[in-house]
């Protein structure tokens, strides 16, 4: 790979992390990937990917599109165990267990790692149900009043209950795109995952929604480990404190978003991000 002899001219992106980038650094590694490869069939679609995810925490990962990067993201959480023909070979630890061990209960890993995906999705049922569901299934809720809790609380860290609290026995369709989206986080945090990952979760959405779902991340981390993809530079550079850069299957570079947008050392990471590739 070729490397940049100094550095490169600072971005128009305007990098305004939260945390300082020193902080992160000092965070736990919540989850280790080394090695990881993904075969659809024949083709190889990830060739060796290794990264450190940082605890309570914001990464985004960036890059062209079909560059791997959602890939990625739902090895995480075994999506790809549901498509055929998809082989995952290398290394996932979640606090230092492999979640591609033999033993372990996927359906346990998923209520850990939650997933949030590109287009709303939210069940045909109402908005109670639709945040009670999943407690349910893992029996979190030992009787009504604690299932009501849950409900309540998921959707007060969702910044949604004040706008639908009198309304919950409403098909959760009916809410707007930006409602929705956050309905669906709420049936994340429902299950108390340890981690959150969203694959482009804005994407559908207006810039005002867009803005709450930003906001909402920005509250979240204090909680949760969140992995975000997203297609917007300008998204990573506001969200994430770490910046993963993919390209054709591969992981080109990682770390602190600031120096990612402001000092990229790989030159086809500084070509991206000047907007000579993509």
């Amino acid at each position: 790979m070729d490397m940049l002899a100094g550095k490169v001219k600072k971005t128009s992106l305007n990098v305004d992390s939260a945390m300082n980038p020193t902080d992160v650094l000092d965070r736990p590694i919540r989850l280790t990937a080394r090695d990881v490869t993904v075969h659809y069939g024949a083709k190889q679609a990830l060739h060796g990917i290794s990264i450190d995810i940082p605890d309570r925490a914001v990464t985004a990962f960036i890059g062209p599109s079909g560059c791997g990067k959602s890939t990625f993201l739902r090895c995480i959480n075994r999506m790809n165990d549901t498509i055929e023909g998809a082989k995952v070979g290398g290394t996932i630890k979640l606090d230092g267990e492999d979640i591609y061990s033999p033993s372990l209960d996927v359906v346990e890993l998923r209520a850990r790692i939650g997933m949030v995906f590109q287009k709303p999705n939210p069940f045909p049922k109402s908005i109670y149900d639709n945040v009670a569901y999943g407690p349910r299934i893992h029996g979190l809720a030992r009787n009504k009043a604690d299932l009501d809790e849950i409900v309540v609380s998921s959707l007060r860290k969702a910044g949604l209950f004040e706008e639908v609290k009198d309304r919950l026995q409403e098909p959760g369709t009916g809410l707007s795109g930006g409602q929705q989206q956050r309905l669906c986080i709420a049936r994340a945090i429902a299950v108390g995952p340890e981690v959150i990952l969203m694959d482009e979760p804005c994407s559908a959405l207006d810039p005002i929604a867009t803005a709450v779902i930003e906001e909402l991340i920005d509250e979240l981390r204090e909680n949760y480990t969140i992995v975000i993809v997203t297609h917007s530079m300008q998204q990573a550079a506001r969200v994430s404190q770490r910046t993963a850069f993919f390209h054709l299957g591969n992981l080109i570079e990682q770390g602190n978003t600031e120096d990612i947008f402001t000092n990229p050392v790989n030159k086809q990471t500084q070509d991206y991000i000047m907007g000579r590739i993509g």
